[in-house]
C-alpha cells in the first residue's frame, strides 16, 4: 500500500483503540465473531487466565478487579481459531482462520451472581472451568451449572484447569469427581478437557472441542434489531476538548436483525423521571455513529458475537455501565417497559450455591427477589401469589417481551441464591 493511500484511510476510536477501516487480510473471512461463549465457574478457577491465553487480552481491567484479583464486571475478548497444515487448532495465527468467537468472562464470586446471570443470557454456549486442585463441585460451580440449565444453554465444555499443579493420580481423581457431578445434570455427556491455562497445555484440544461441540446457531436477520446492553462507557480521556469529544459507547450482543452506522435507535427502559408523584421511565434516543466488532470498524452487524456501537449519546449517560441491562432497537420497535411482572414460577427442590442441603421454601408475599432477564438485574417485591404464579413490583423497570424467561434468586443469609425461574405472563 502506498503512503498516500495509507494516509487517506479513515480511523475511528472506540474503547481507546485506533481501528483502521481497511479490508481484512485474505485469511479473515468473517470480521464479526459468530458466537458468544461464556467462561463460567467458581472464583479463581482460571477463567480470566484462559481468556488471556486464547485472546491475548486480560479482561480484569477495572481497578477493583486488579486489586482483588477477581472479575467484577463482564469481560469480553475475541478469539480467532486457526487450523494449521497438519490439522491442529491454535489461536496464534498459524495456518488458516476458520472461525472467530467472542468470549464472555463472567464473575465467579458468589456476591456477583447477578452479573454472572446477566452475562449468561447473551451466550450461545459455555466453557465451565473447574480447578483440578480443588474438590468438585465447589458451591458456585453447582450454582453456575444450574443457571446454565435454567437459561437454556445446551452446549457446554468442562475445562479441567490447573492440571500442572498436581500429580497425575490426583488429576484423575478430580476428573472422576467432575464426571460424578455431571451425572446429576443435563450435561452428563459434556466433554471434559484437562488443560493448564497458565502453561498453555492442551489449548489445541480445547479449540478443537469448541469447534465440534458449540455450533453457531441459526438466527434471523430479517426481524427488527434487538440488542442487549451488557456494558456502557465513556471513551473520552480527562481534559478532552469539547470539540473533540465522542459520544457514549454501548457494548453487548445483537439478538436478531441488523444494525448499521447511521441508524436511529431507541434505548429502553432508558432513564427515570418523577411525574405526578410516580417514577416513570423515558426512552433514550440516539444515532449510531460507528460500529466495532472483532477488533475492526464495520458498517453493519448481524446477530453473533459481541459488538460495540459508538453513539451520539452524552458521555455522562453511559459512563460506569449506567445503561447495562437496557435494550436497543429501532424507534417504536422495542420491547415494552415493565414496572411489574406476573410470573409463572418453577422452583428448584434445593437451593444451589450453599454447602448445606437447603430445601427451597415457597415464595412468600412481601418477599424481595432478585430477578434477571436479558442482561438486566432488578429486585421484585412480591405483591400477590397463587399456587404457581406470583406478581412482583419492580425496584427498577425492565424491557422484555411476554414469555421471556427470568431467573429468580432469594436472599439466604447475606447472599442472593438461585431458587428457580419464571416466565412472563400478561398482567391482568
Amino acid at each position: 500500500m502506498s503512503k498516500k493511500a495509507a494516509s487517506e484511510k479513515k480511523t475511528d476510536k472506540i474503547d481507546n483503540k485506533e481501528i483502521e477501516n481497511s479490508d481484512m487480510e485474505e485469511t479473515k473471512a468473517h470480521i464479526q465473531p459468530e458466537i458468544n461463549i461464556g467462561l463460567i465457574g467458581h472464583v479463581d478457577h482460571g477463567k480470566t487466565t484462559l481468556t488471556e491465553k486464547l485472546s491475548g487480552k486480560w479482561t480484569d481491567t477495572h481497578s477493583e478487579e486488579i486489586r482483588r484479583g477477581i472479575t467484577i464486571r463482564l469481560g469480553y475478548a475475541d478469539v480467532d481459531i486457526y487450523q494449521d497444515e497438519n490439522g491442529k487448532f491454535n489461536a496464534t495465527k498459524q495456518g488458516r482462520l476458520i472461525r472467530r468467537i467472542s468470549l464472555v468472562d463472567a464473575p465467579g464470586h458468589e456476591s456477583l451472581m447477578a452479573t454472572m446471570l446477566a452475562g449468561a443470557t447473551i451466550i450461545d454456549g459455555a466453557l465451565l472451568l473447574v480447578a483440578a486442585n480443588e474438590p468438585c463441585p465447589q458451591p458456585q460451580t453447582r450454582e453456575h451449572v444450574k443457571a446454565l440449565e435454567i437459561i437454556g444453554i445446551k452446549n457446554i465444555i468442562v475445562v479441567q484447569n490447573k492440571i500442572d499443579l498436581l500429580a497425575k493420580e490426583d488429576a484423575l481423581k478430580n476428573y472422576a469427581q467432575i464426571k460424578e457431578f455431571l451425572k446429576e445434570t443435563p450435561y452428563k455427556n459434556a466433554p471434559v478437557i484437562p488443560i493448564s491455562a497458565q502453561q498453555g497445555i492442551n489449548i489445541d484440544i480445547l479449540l478443537k472441542e469448541i469447534q465440534e461441540t458449540i455450533p453457531t446457531p441459526k438466527r434471523s436477520k430479517s426481524l427488527d434489531p434487538i440488542m442487549f446492553i451488557a456494558r456502557s462507557f465513556d471513551i473520552n480521556k480527562p481534559g478532552t476538548k469539547v470539540s473533540d469529544m465522542k459520544g457514549g459507547v454501548l457494548g453487548g450482543s445483537l439478538q436478531q436483525g441488523e444494525l448499521k452506522a447511521g441508524d436511529e435507535i431507541e434505548i429502553v427502559p432508558g432513564y427515570q423521571v418523577e411525574e405526578k408523584n410516580k417514577k416513570v421511565s423515558k426512552s433514550i434516543y440516539a444515532k449510531i455513529v460507528s460500529i466495532m466488532t472483532g477488533g475492526e470498524s464495520v458498517e453493519k452487524v448481524v446477530p453473533g458475537g459481541s459488538i460495540a456501537i459508538l453513539t451520539t449519546l452524552e458521555p455522562s449517560i453511559v459512563k460506569s455501565d449506567k445503561l447495562t441491562g437496557n435494550v436497543v432497537g429501532y424507534k417504536g420497535k422495542v420491547p415494552p417497559t415493565r414496572y411489574e411482572l406476573s410470573l409463572e414460577t418453577h422452583l428448584l427442590e434445593r437451593v444451589v450455591g450453599v454447602e448445606e442441603n437447603t430445601k427451597v421454601d415457597p415464595i412468600k408475599r412481601g418477599e424481595p427477589l432478585m430477578l434477571n432477564v436479558n442482561a438486566a438485574a432488578t429486585v421484585g417485591l412480591v405483591t400477590d401469589l397463587s399456587k404457581k404464579t406470583i406478581k412482583c413490583n419492580l425496584k427498577l423497570p425492565v424491557a422484555c417481551y411476554e414469555n421471556a424467561r427470568i431467573t429468580i434468586s432469594r436472599r439466604i443469609g447475606n447472599r442472593f441464591r438461585l431458587i428457580g425461574y419464571g416466565t412472563i405472563k400478561k398482567n391482568k
